[in-house]
């Protein structure tokens, strides 16, 4: 076998070797990213009821939505019913959907969302107390600054767009030109580390760039001890 034989051959190998190398090191992009669409975002006040119809929190009757009380059960004074999001405190990320209206007076000033208990507690790290129907644990506080999330509008009458107090009357309004969501946030590019290389591909390639006078540096046979290794 001819110098220039066997270095065509070696790098024919070389390149099947590094074209293996690049497909192994191609990463498994996982699939983009599937959680709900983002129609509304913004930050608010939020306070906290639980209405279980005893009269104890002083509503007697089932929430508006018909929905019995219950955990990420939420009311907003002017969101359509059944329209569901998510808040985070602190970066604990909560769920919830409108069940209810209110506050009522509250929201004229800027509270304007009420979480259940249940939530509340879970947020703040207190505890949900089934006899006062209240949050304990927290030192009496009864408000936090909340970001919210709206993912899907309910159908109903409710204002499609940054909350409002209770007292517009926005809550009984049909909106029919919702909120213009917000662009999306691009994605962060993550750089993909590179393959290990074995000792295989490692030789093979330092018998392909190891050519002195036309001639290889490398025998078949030291590339075969190498490959051995």
């Amino acid at each position: 076998m001819s110098a220039r034989f066997g270095l065509r051959s070696l790098a024919l190998i070389t390149a099947s070797t590094v074209g293996a190398l690049t497909i192994a090191g191609t990463a498994a992009h996982a699939d983009p990213n599937t959680e709900d669409r983002v129609l509304l975002k913004g930050s608010t006040t939020a306070s906290y009821f639980w209405d279980d119809s005893s009269g104890r929190a002083g509503d007697t009757g089932l929430p508006a939505s018909g929905k019995p009380m219950q955990k990420e059960l939420a009311a907003s004074p002017s969101w359509p019913l059944m329209t569901e999001g998510y808040v985070v405190y602190k970066g604990k990320k909560m769920p919830f959907f409108v069940g209810d209206r209110g506050p009522g007076e509250p929201s004229n000033r800027g509270v304007m969302l009420d979480l259940d208990a249940k939530t509340f507690a879970e947020l703040t790290g207190g505890t949900f107390n089934p006899d006062t129907l209240g949050v304990d644990g927290i030192g009496g506080e009864g408000h936090i600054k909340v970001d919210y999330v709206i993912t899907k509008w309910g159908k109903g009458p409710g204002k499609k767009n940054l909350p409002v107090a209770f007292s517009t009357g926005a809550w009984a309004e049909q909106d029919d030109n919702p909120a213009e969501p917000p662009a999306p946030e691009p994605a962060a590019a993550q750089a993909v580390p590179a393959p290990p290389v074995s000792k295989t591909a490692a030789a093979v390639v330092a018998g392909a760039v190891a050519v002195a006078g036309g001639s290889l540096a490398l025998t078949s046979e030291r590339v075969r001890s190498l490959i051995n290794l």
